[in-house]
């Protein structure tokens, strides 16, 4: 995992909108090497979503803008890279899975045109060469029947047989990067551990580096290596996903963990973590998690804190760390009280 495919530096993406322009996605960093998983979590409206469609220049403009930072993808910046350069590694170097796979779909075409022609888009096959190459992909899903389902259209199949079609579209090319945004929603649990299983193959079989985006810590503890954490429009936390899990640094991801179920547990009180997601704001200063945090100090809300560089590449963004102070009285709180 030494090489690294996908990379990110100081990211930021604005809405221009009437009430204001606001930092969605505001100075994010983050690597993604050759053969890893890496997820990204938050709750809704941490700018999970808004991070990937930056990355594949799918942000509506407007309202919204690319504003500054750079999206490196094999060493080449691609933040500026013209539409016509974008449809060359859209589907065939860099892929995407939309989180609502009947959105996603046209309804007006059948499954087999859908995915032929992303295939004949980048390649120069024959139509009946990338019609057999489709139905290849449906079966590499395990898609049943797929020399039929090919002919039929979207409405025709189940919403795990949807996304298994997702999955073939953005697979056809072989992509090196494969973003999953929300691949599990609205599935059940069934579908989604085959939805997972399908992912993991993939990712082993073809080394796929994957970026999945999720609010799932199940689903992360089972499919990742490294995790980021963020939270309205920032990286809180970042580093492996044994480190997250066991030890998390950052208050937040330590709201996020303590509000996890304890299967130990026969009668319990599920923990929230208080408030709301703040809206991202231009010129904020102060932590943006301070509102919310229980170990929140005057500091927090005079100054924006920073990454602070842990043991092992790990970073938070928190105060807590700066010179020591409160990461003993933290480091000592249990998550599971």
């Amino acid at each position: 995992m030494d090489e690294v495919v996908l990379e990110l530096k100081d990211l930021h993406t604005h809405f221009f909108t009437d009430s204001g322009e606001i930092p969605a996605v505001d100075g994010v960093s983050l690597k993604l090497h050759k053969g890893e998983v890496v997820g990204i979590v938050g709750e809704s409206g941490s700018g999970k979503s808004v991070t990937s469609l930056s990355i594949m220049h799918l942000i509506p403009k407007p309202p919204g803008k690319l504003v500054s930072g750079e999206i490196l993808f094999k060493s080449e910046d691609i933040s500026s890279a013209s539409e016509k350069k974008m449809r060359k590694v859209r589907g065939n170097e860099i892929a995407m899975i939309f989180q609502e796979p009947m959105t996603s779909l046209d309804p007006l075409f059948t499954i087999g045109n859908q995915i032929i022609e992303g295939i004949r888009l980048h390649e120069k096959v024959s139509k009946k060469e990338a019609k057999a190459r489709a139905i290849k992909m449906l079966e590499l899903v395990g898609i049943p029947r797929a020399d039929e389902v090919v002919d039929e259209f979207p409405h025709q199949l189940s919403g795990g047989m949807r996304q298994r079609v997702m999955i073939a579209m953005a697979m056809a090319l072989n992509p090196e990067v494969l973003i999953a945004d929300e691949p599990t929603t609205a599935l059940d649990v069934t579908i989604q551990a085959q939805i997972l299983d399908l992912m993991r193959s993939l990712n082993k079989e073809k080394e796929t580096s994957i970026l999945l985006i999720t609010h799932d810590l199940g689903v992360v503890s089972e499919m990742c290596d490294r995790v980021v954490v963020m939270y309205s429009g920032q990286v809180v936390e970042e580093g492996t996903v044994r480190e997250i899990i066991k030890d998390p640094q950052h208050p937040y991801t330590k709201g996020l963990i303590r509000s996890l179920p304890n299967l130990h547990k026969k009668e319990q009180s599920l923990y929230s973590i208080p408030g709301t997601v703040m809206r991202p704001k231009k010129d904020f200063v102060g932590c943006r998690f301070a509102s919310r945090c229980e170990f929140a100090f005057d500091r927090c809300f005079q100054e924006s804190p920073e990454l602070y560089s842990l043991d092992n590449d790990r970073q938070s963004r928190c105060f807590l760390h700066d010179e020591g102070k409160g990461v003993e009285e933290f480091a000592d709180t249990n998550i599971r009280s």
